[in-house]
């Protein structure tokens, strides 16, 4: 289970509303890592990754699988215990490293080859922005940022009626907001692709992503390209 834990304080709002998001199911999400990361991760070689929000590990364990060493995080200990679970039967605990963080208030140590922020949303406040800015910082020469996020509203959402029409921030703006040096970051992905998703329940809909992929450039202004 979880036992090596880095938290960052003691149990507030926040971690309280995870925890119980997470309690009230045995198991909240598919297993299946994410599809954009698939699509974009897929053919890049293996280094270490960042996991900003991992939830029960589905992406974490993916990476792993693949020969990824992951720093995996999230404010919730049942999802991490779950995932850590997950981890030990598909054979991979030894790669990825679990570790507890409200990232409104902690952040990992260290610098990764891929720092990779998954759905980053939250209904209570939530400074985003400087957290995505910080995950910037993260990325080690070389590295890759993604960071995807809704760009429309899922059927299966925890409350889809809540806002009829809610306001997601565009690639460009969230990409705006790094305030990232032109001169050390190169962008590869930037834009609202649309697919198909699958729910937890089997639901089957087409829904939008916001898509923002920036690469850290070297010194010499070329990225890395890892054999």
């Amino acid at each position: 289970m979880f036992d090596d834990v880095n938290a960052g304080g003691g149990e507030d709002q926040t971690e309280q509303f995870w925890e119980g998001h997470y309690q009230k199911h045995e198991q909240v999400w598919s297993g299946r890592a994410n599809a954009v990361l698939v699509d974009v991760v897929g053919s890049l070689p293996a280094g270490t990754a960042l996991d900003l929000g991992c939830g029960e590990g589905g992406d974490a364990l993916w990476l792993a699988q693949r020969g990824w060493r992951v720093t995996a995080v999230d404010v919730s200990r049942t999802a991490l215990n779950r995932a850590s679970t997950y981890a030990a039967t598909a054979g991979v605990a030894d790669r990825i490293d679990f570790q507890q963080h409200d990232l409104t208030r902690t952040f990992p140590a260290g610098t990764f080859d891929l720092v990779s922020a998954q759905y980053l949303h939250s209904p209570l406040e939530f400074p985003r922005n400087r957290i995505l800015q910080a995950a910037a910082r993260a990325v080690a020469p070389g590295g890759l940022l993604l960071i995807v996020g809704h760009a429309s509203v899922q059927p299966w959402s925890w409350n889809p009626h809540q806002h009829k029409h809610p306001r997601f921030p565009t690639p460009e703006e969230t990409l705006a907001e790094l305030d990232l040096n032109s001169e050390d970051w190169h962008t590869e992905r930037l834009g609202s692709p649309e697919r198909q998703a699958i729910g937890p329940n089997g639901q089957s809909a087409i829904v939008t992503d916001n898509v923002i992929a920036v690469r850290r450039l070297t010194q010499s202004g070329r990225p890395i390209h890892r054999a």
